[in-house]
């Protein structure tokens, strides 16, 4: 159904020509009118120059004849015609003129193309000439329209003797100007006809790119796409197979922590991006759902080819920001180790309850005291001391929910020497982050050293000058030192499985924090995480 951009002022439906179409029908004319315009032009170049050559040549032709002797000495013979008309007959042959006439100063002609007219008075302006001048000009006379040249001829002492004038026919410079419009004529036919090819040649390309749309329908397509990419949260890409950016929306600039507008026609090499994700956007290949880290987001990253019959296109890439979402798959997965660790605590607990209460039914009572008595005191201890030593909940919680699962896990967690905070601030810190440097670090402790003899995990974290310091340390085998540069990529791992998500997310919570992160061996795999803190001093001021 046609829309109001399909309609003129009446009312009426404009005729539904598509852009190509168009734009056809356009350059038809500007051609057409062109070559027109040109062959007028050179026509009228034409007719001047061929009248300004006639002219020269009967100016010529007329200076020439009156300066000849014979012609002065006819002139004043008895018989002037007798001696003069076959002179100009021969001389009319040879130059092409249509006509000579010698007269006298009265005007009197000596000479014609037609005898009959000899002895008549000449028919045009002899004035001039009389004064001496040559002059030209566009006169009827027995012979029609002419362009004719008057020059008048002097004897030896310099005296008026008569008259030459000589011309060529309105009706033969037409037709040497009609052979000349015929060629003119044939090029400017050539001319539209090789323009009316190449338009029409141009216009099937713009038909191939445009889809035969017309403008209307192209506009609204255009503002709809570019409403669209600026609406979606979604990042969106389009990658050239050279690797060129192609097309960068809002929500992949503000994903990627870039400007669309310099980010559109660079290589994916040049957006300083890590270099999983470069390899993952200029590989050209179909990704789905692939996880990848920016300094600091963790983006869920799509990848599609795009083909149009046997031409590549490139690739299209969404991306989603998938970082709250792993930091809560963190916390939940934190809350089940929790849960987990209450409900072996749970059937831990009911079994020395079942202990104590045989012994008493027993009549051991005080050694059922004892037992009941040693128990609550190894439980407590743990937690006396983190509580005791960690001020912030956080940690503390973190702490002591990993120390319980480890322990189910027979990884004995410790605390070690100088452990305490309590004079930094660290609001500013996102608790998430928290949970996920200390829990990942734990984590991949307790995973080095299950198959150790006698595994433990010691976790030191103290204020620092500056802020605060995190340290894990564990007795499994240690880092390989050629990889102690990549253990925070993702992928890294020590297992075949490829996950390798824990440390790289710690790196990201690190840098998004300007703190570091470092690693070494010492009896095991070491890894220091330094954070910046306000100090209780700083935040009273």
């Amino acid at each position: 159904m046609p829309t109001a951009d399909d309609r003129n002022w009446f009312g009426r439906v404009r005729p539904s020509w598509s852009l190509a179409r168009q734009l056809f029908v356009l350059q038809v004319v500007v051609v057409a009118v062109v070559v027109l315009a040109g062959a007028v032009l050179a026509w009228y170049d034409a007719r001047q120059r061929n009248d300004d050559a006639a002219t020269e040549k009967v100016v010529a032709v007329a200076r020439t004849l009156a300066a000849q002797p014979a012609v002065r000495d006819g002139l004043t013979a008895p018989n002037p015609t007798a001696t003069l008309q076959p002179l100009a007959e021969r001389v009319r042959a040879e130059t092409g003129v249509d006509f000579i006439t010698i007269m006298s100063p009265a005007g009197i002609r000596y000479t014609h193309p037609d005898p009959a007219q000899i002895g008549q008075r000449f028919l045009g302006h002899i004035e001039q000439a009389l004064a001496g001048e040559v002059f030209t000009e566009t006169y009827t006379g027995t012979l029609g329209p002419s362009v004719r040249a008057v020059v008048p001829v002097y004897d030896d002492g310099h005296r008026l003797v008569g008259l030459v004038s000589d011309g060529i026919t309105v009706r033969m410079l037409t037709a040497e100007l009609s052979e000349r419009v015929t060629a003119l004529v044939v090029v400017a036919a050539a001319a539209l006809l090789v323009g009316g090819l190449l338009t029409y040649l141009v216009s099937a390309r713009m038909r191939r790119h445009t889809h035969g749309l017309r403008p209307a329908e192209l506009s609204r397509m255009y503002e709809y796409h570019d409403a669209i990419l600026h609406a979606v949260r979604e990042g969106l890409l389009l990658v050239a197979p050279s690797g060129l950016i192609t097309l960068c929306n809002d929500g992949a600039a503000v994903l990627l922590s870039l400007d669309p507008v310099e980010t559109e026609g660079r290589h994916v090499s040049e957006l300083g991006l890590p270099v999983s994700l470069v390899d993952t956007l200029g590989a050209g290949r179909a990704v789905r759902d692939e996880v990848h880290l920016t300094d600091d987001r963790v983006l869920l990253v799509n990848v599609s080819q795009i083909r149009s019959g046997d031409r590549d296109l490139g690739t299209v890439v969404t991306l989603r920001d998938h970082t709250e979402l792993q930091a809560l798959s963190g916390e939940l997965d934190s809350m089940r180790g929790f849960a987990e660790s209450l409900r072996s605590q749970a059937h831990e607990s009911a079994n020395r309850l079942h202990t104590v209460v045989s012994l008493i039914e027993l009549g051991r009572a005080e050694e059922a005291v004892a037992f009941a008595t040693d128990e609550l005191r190894l439980a407590q201890q743990l937690t006396d001391r983190v509580v005791g030593a960690v001020g912030e909940p956080v940690l503390a919680a973190v702490l002591l929910g990993k120390s319980a699962e480890a322990g189910e896990r027979g990884v004995e967690v410790v605390l070690g020497a100088g452990t305490e905070i309590d004079d930094v601030d660290l609001e500013h810190i996102d608790s998430r982050d928290l949970v996920t440097i200390l829990g990942n670090l734990i984590d991949n402790a307790v995973e080095a050293t299950l198959e150790g003899s006698r595994p433990s995990v010691e976790v030191t974290i103290r204020s620092t000058s500056d802020g605060v310091l995190i340290r894990v340390a564990d007795n499994g085998p240690g880092v390989d030192p050629d990889s102690a540069q990549r253990v925070f990529q993702r992928g890294w791992s020590t297992k075949e499985d490829g996950r390798g998500l824990g440390l790289a997310l710690v790196g990201q919570s690190v840098r998004r924090h300007r703190g570091t992160i470092e690693v070494h061996n010492d009896g095991g795999a070491v890894f220091t995480v330094r954070l910046p803190g306000r100090s209780g001093t700083d935040v009273a001021r």
